[in-house]
This record gives structure tokens, sequence and C-alpha cells, in this order.
């Protein structure tokens, strides 16, 4: 029997962030980002916006969206860590 990952409806992500006295606009601004970015996790993948979501909230982001973290066909983790960018290093002015 296949078991079917259920992703966090985003009004339950809305709540969640309200339990912990923030919102989805004020994690935006603390993370150095328009007020409106982080709403785009809400609809399509993001692996830096869902990491900012899911550690306000105080859990991992594979729980929120078990679907964007698991291989459809063989139910395996993905690791979507890595597709977040590097902070580059700020480079002295001349």
């Amino acid at each position: 029997m296949e078991q079917k990952l259920t992703d966090w409806h985003p009004a339950d992500i809305i709540a969640a962030l309200r339990k912990k006295g923030t919102s989805m606009a004020a994690e935006s601004r603390r993370s150095g980002l328009c007020s409106s970015t982080l709403a785009n996790v809400l609809t399509r993948p993001w692996p830096k916006g869902e990491q900012i979501i899911a550690r306000a909230i105080g859990t991992d982001p594979w729980v929120i969206w078990p679907s964007r973290y698991h291989d459809p066909i063989t139910h395996e983790f993905i690791d979507r860590a890595k597709l977040i960018r590097k902070e580059r290093a700020k480079q002295p002015k001349a």
C-alpha cells in the first residue's frame, strides 16, 4: 500500500508562524528579503525559503513539505539543502 505524503496547508503554515509570534512578512524582513518574497514558498519549491520558515516554526522543512523532500517513486529522502546558494564573501572595495 502506497503512503501519500501530504504537505501542510498554507493556512496551517501561517497559523504555526502566528503561534510563534511572527509572520511571513516579519520572517522575510528578518532574512533581508522584501516583505512579500517569502510567501512564494507557499506555492512553489524554494529550499532557502522553506528553511527560513521551518526554522521560525521550530521544525524541519521536510516535515512541512514532505512531497518536496521525498522522491515520489523510490520514497528516498532528497537533500534539498544542497540547492541553497551560498552567500558570496564580500570583496573589499578598492
